[in-house]
C-alpha cells in the first residue's frame, strides 16, 4: 500500500495559505502519503501540486451539496494539474460496505503518493483510509486508530467496525476456510 502509515510518525497540518480567494480547508496528514482535507475549491487543485501531492480521491457523492463540484469537474480539475484523480462517492451509511472500501483500498494501493483525500470535512475520508487499511491488513486496527487519534481523529468508537474490515479480507479471499489437511488434524467429534 503506497499511502502506508507508521505509528510513530508526526503528524503535519497545513493551514490555508493567505493567497487564497477563498479559504482552503485545513490539510492534515493521516500518514506521510494520505491526508485529508474539505471540499476543495476549483484553484486548489494547482495548490495540491504546489504543495507536493500526486493523486486525489474525492469521496464526495455528485450533488451532495447545491454548488459544488461534480465528481467530473474535479477530474477535469485534477487532470489540468497534473494529479491523477479517483471518485469514490460514500455516504455516511456505505462507508463500510464492499462498494466503497475495495476501491477505496485498490486506490491507496497503486495511486503514487502524497495521496489528499476530500469529502464535506475530512472524516469521511480519514474513516475510509483507516477501513481501507485495516481491510488490507497493511496496518494492525491498534495501529489505524492511533494514527488516527494523533491525527486529530477519535474514533476509537468505529474498533469494531474496523475489526470487521480486517476479517472480511480473511472472508473475501480465496482460500477455503478450511483445507482437507486442516480437518484431519481436528478432534473427532461424537454425535450427541
Amino acid at each position: 500500500m503506497r499511502a502506508i502509515m507508521l505509528c510513530n510518525q508526526p503528524v503535519r497540518r497545513l493551514a490555508p495559505t493567505s493567497q487564497s480567494h477563498e479559504p482552503m480547508e485545513t490539510i492534515t496528514f493521516i500518514t506521510p502519503n494520505f491526508a485529508v482535507t474539505g471540499m476543495p475549491a476549483p484553484q486548489d487543485f494547482e495548490r495540491f501540486v504546489a504543495l507536493g501531492f500526486k493523486a486525489v480521491i474525492s469521496n464526495r457523492p455528485d450533488h451532495e451539496r447545491e454548488g459544488q463540484m461534480t465528481g467530473r469537474q474535479e477530474a477535469v480539475l485534477a487532470w489540468r494539474a497534473g494529479l491523477k484523480f479517483r471518485h469514490i462517492p460514500a455516504t455516511k451509511l456505505e462507508l463500510f460496505s464492499d462498494a466503497v472500501v475495495e476501491p477505496m483500498a485498490d486506490a491507496l494501493n497503486s495511486l503514487e503518493g502524497p495521496i489528499i483525500a476530500h469529502c464535506e470535512s475530512g472524516l469521511r475520508s480519514a474513516i475510509l483510509w483507516a477501513a481501507a487499511s485495516a481491510r488490507s491488513h497493511s496496518q494492525s486496527v491498534d495501529c489505524v486508530l492511533a494514527a488516527l487519534k494523533k491525527a486529530g481523529f477519535d474514533l476509537d468508537f468505529l474498533r469494531d467496525d474496523l475489526e470487521a474490515q480486517a476479517d472480511r479480507k480473511r472472508w473475501l479471499g480465496s482460500s477455503p476456510a478450511l483445507d482437507c489437511r486442516e480437518a484431519e488434524r481436528l478432534p473427532e467429534r461424537k454425535a450427541a
